[in-house]
């Protein structure tokens, strides 16, 4: 009986340190999660309207594209999209986030302030 304690214990530590790993590799590893908003269309209750991925450039760390937008879409032209980092999302609206990858990387969480790479 002093045996099943000991491997249950045993296990529940292992686990439980598994997963703080876990939330510390994720934290840092991978890109925060971001939302193509038009900068252009903001609501001062719903924060900045989300429209198609396909209106921002990928790979984009933060800046202003200028004018231009999606020309083939048709429907509506998005005349200064960009990405919208950490933001809560809601109805096809993003508020409280920010436009920089950097900060939004740094407010990331565990262990993670300081430690990106810049690029250039």
């Amino acid at each position: 009986m002093a045996e099943t304690r000991r491997r249950l214990r045993s296990s529940t530590v292992v686990l439980g340190g598994m997963g703080v790993l876990a939330a510390a590799l994720s934290a840092c590893g991978s890109d925060p999660d971001r939302r193509c908003v038009d900068r252009d269309n903001y609501d001062y209750i719903n924060g900045y309207k989300v429209v198609a991925d396909k209106n921002c450039k990928s790979g984009s760390s933060g800046g202003s594209y200028g004018k231009g937008g999606n020309k083939r879409s048709g429907s509506s032209k998005v005349s200064d999209a960009d990405w919208y980092y950490d933001a809560d999302v809601s109805n096809g609206w993003a508020d409280y986030g920010t436009f920089s990858r950097d900060e939004a990387v740094d407010r990331g969480g565990f262990g993670c302030s300081g430690s990106g790479s810049g690029g250039g």
